[in-house]
């Protein structure tokens, strides 16, 4: 519900003399602006053009760690040498992980 920031403010008397009727229309005024929508249903509906994935084989190729890469012990990336922040009781730590 949008709020007028540059309207007057009303104290509490002002607020204690609205009438029902008056606080019940205001209720649906504010309810009916609302919509109701669920997500689920929305995403369902919503789909990328060409997006059909259902038939495709995703393919990598992995190549070995070379002979200047390591594998950091922390975060189990694997760095070049110049990367290598120390080596503590035989295990390699990267920069990032320091």
């Amino acid at each position: 519900m949008a709020t007028d920031y540059d309207a007057p403010r009303r104290d509490e008397v002002d607020l204690g003399e609205d009438s029902l009727e008056e606080l019940k229309s205001r209720r649906t005024d504010a309810q009916s602006g609302s919509v109701d929508v669920d997500e689920a249903d929305v995403a369902d509906s919503f789909e990328l053009p060409g997006a059909d994935l259902a038939d495709e084989e995703l393919t990598v190729r992995v190549l070995p760690m070379q002979a200047d890469e390591f594998r950091c012990a922390r975060c189990f990336l694997v760095h070049h040498r110049s990367q290598l922040a120390t080596e503590r009781n035989g295990e390699l730590i990267c920069r990032e992980c320091v």
